[in-house]
């Protein structure tokens, strides 16, 4: 029968330190990961020049309603959107795909980024927060 030498403390050292890399990554910024509620990013909006046309979900896009577009979120759900900027929050509808600008998370109906003071610029980093 053959046996082999048992590791020493100075192998096992070595293991650790090859899995630490892997095991202190963090972890994405994303809501596709499990539990994931909040997200943090770019927000844009989209209004006249879409007025009227269907959406992702297959309803007519309504610029005037408190809605918005997320590449993964599930349409009909709810979630608060809140300007770092300005502190200020709104809850919309998720009923369309998108943003499809690079570096963007989510983009508001028109009523939306009104609330947000968000017309003038154009863009807000925001925190989303998905609603139960």
């Amino acid at each position: 029968m053959k046996t082999f030498p048992r590791a020493g403390p100075a192998l096992a050292l070595v293991s650790l330190l090859l899995l630490l890399p892997v095991c202190s990554r963090k972890a994405k910024p994303d809501m596709e990961q499990p539990g994931r509620r909040v997200e943090v990013g770019v927000a844009s909006w989209y209004g006249r020049e879409f007025q009227g046309r269907p959406t992702a979900s297959g309803e007519r896009f309504d610029m005037h309603d408190l809605t918005a577009a997320h590449r993964t979120l599930p349409f009909g759900t709810r979630v608060k959107v809140t300007n770092l900027e300005s502190g200020k929050s709104v809850v919309v509808r998720i009923n369309d795909r998108g943003p499809h600008k690079p570096g963007r998370v989510i983009d508001l109906s028109y009523a939306a980024a009104k609330q947000l003071n968000m017309i003038e610029p154009g863009t807000a980093r925001v925190r989303i927060e998905v609603l139960e």
